[in-house]
């Protein structure tokens, strides 16, 4: 079977993939951020990048400094990202992010969650070395602090919870042995 592929649907795939791959950029960011891990963050960001917070604006190097010290503050942080909306001309894109952040301060009694929405304002460029932002504004829309209420999850210790420390299990994904082995055979448990 031959087929070829016009000029028109080669275009569609084309942005397919710069869509692909800028979503990708937009994921090693937020794990960057909830990992605090600053060299997948800083990854995502062209070496002339301008990013502008609000708090922050400059390059890329001092925002993840900046955001990496911010979130180390506090005991845990969640960003979830919503749609994305991004429009690829040639090597340039421009793109829209929606966020939702959870951040714990705090700790017991004391413990607060504070939620941030907003989106990302973003322009993506490929110079060669694939997809990364070569500007971001972050825009707020509606944030809330309120006392934490999950003291029941935070003391059974039957649950399984993130951490930013390099042992995440995301990041070690160190299974028990029989679920290593169904998973290489296929099986189900």
């Amino acid at each position: 079977m031959n087929m070829v592929i016009e000029s028109d649907e080669r275009e569609q795939l084309r942005v397919l993939v710069a869509r692909d791959a800028i979503h990708r950029v937009v994921c090693g960011y937020i794990r960057g951020q909830d990992r605090l891990d600053p060299d997948l963050q800083r990854r995502s960001f062209h070496d002339d990048a301008y990013v502008d917070c609000g708090v922050y604006a400059g390059s890329p190097e001092g925002y993840v400094a900046f955001a990496q010290g911010a979130l180390a503050k506090y005991e845990a942080s969640h960003h979830l990202i919503g749609q994305i909306d991004v429009e690829v001309s040639g090597q340039r894109a421009s793109g829209e992010v929606y966020f939702l952040a959870w951040h714990r301060s705090g700790r017991g009694a004391q413990a607060m969650d504070v939620f941030i929405a907003g989106r990302y304002i973003d322009e993506y460029e490929d110079r060669g070395n694939g997809w990364k932002i070569a500007a971001r504004r972050e825009i707020m829309d509606w944030g809330r602090k309120l006392p934490a209420a999950d003291e029941f999850f935070r003391t059974n210790l039957q649950f399984h919870f993130g951490r930013r420390d390099g042992n995440d299990f995301s990041t070690l994904r160190d299974w028990p042995e029989q679920a290593a082995v169904n998973s290489k055979s296929g099986m189900q448990t």
